[in-house]
């Protein structure tokens, strides 16, 4: 599928940040659809079946967070949040809803079009179940489990194949600590962040370049964690 058949509904009520998100995709060859509250946008994404969405929390009649939980009900389709809300909980409240990743106002026009092209990529290779990883020189083989880098074969643990697995399916997206712990170790160890970081500081000391500085296992501080391929990398 090439970016021009690519249709990407943008829910936002100010006309001005509409219109520069209409140059900014349509000059990638996107075909932009626009609804300025939330019943318009419930209508213009069952009508459209649009492949990406990009929502703003705050809409003049109602909470971009139940037309992204009333989407869901019916849709699997990537959604990222562009808002002005800052704090932590409010993110969380957004990526527990369903939404894919979050950016926050003012945003950099390069990284909006970087996380639209990755939130695009994971819903094309979502049926693929994305199954072979290329982190620099280190390559991932998810189906048979097997891992090798220059020094030969890499060795790692079912819980941390279950975790890059989970990682995996959400390419180039945040995934939650909550949503990490609930499918790897399942719903009643929520909370048990321990575990969940000392995997993730083992993971990285046996793929990453620099463990001190991840490149490809990468913290959304307070919220949880992105993986990149190195072709879903923004530098």
């Amino acid at each position: 599928m090439t970016q021009a058949m690519h249709q990407i509904l943008v829910i936002e009520d100010e006309p001005a940040i509409r219109n520069v998100l209409r140059v900014l995709l349509e000059a990638e060859r996107y075909r932009f659809i626009e609804a300025d509250t939330a019943l318009r946008a419930e209508i213009e994404a069952r009508t459209h079946k649009p492949d990406l969405l990009v929502v703003d929390l705050g809409l003049p009649d109602g909470d971009g967070l139940t037309v992204i939980r009333r989407v869901r009900a019916w849709s699997p389709v990537p959604i990222i949040v562009l808002s002005a809300r800052t704090m932590e909980e409010q993110k969380i409240a957004a990526l527990d809803a369903g939404a894919d990743d979050y950016i926050t106002k003012p945003f950099s026009a390069p990284e909006l079009l970087a996380r639209v092209r990755a939130a695009l990529r994971r819903n094309v290779r979502g049926a693929e179940q994305t199954s072979a990883l290329r982190l620099g020189d280190i390559r991932v083989d998810l189906t048979r489990r097997q891992a090798r880098g220059p020094p030969g074969e890499i060795h790692l643990t079912p819980l941390e194949y279950r975790v890059l697995e989970c990682l995996a399916r959400h390419l180039g997206l945040i995934v939650t600590q909550n949503q990490l712990i609930r499918e790897v170790w399942g719903p009643e160890r929520l909370g048990d962040t321990r575990s969940l970081r000392v995997c993730v500081k083992n993971l990285r000391a046996k793929l990453e370049p620099d463990s001190r500085k991840p490149r490809y296992l990468v913290t959304e501080a307070g919220l949880g964690y992105r993986l990149r391929a190195d072709e879903d990398a923004l530098t």
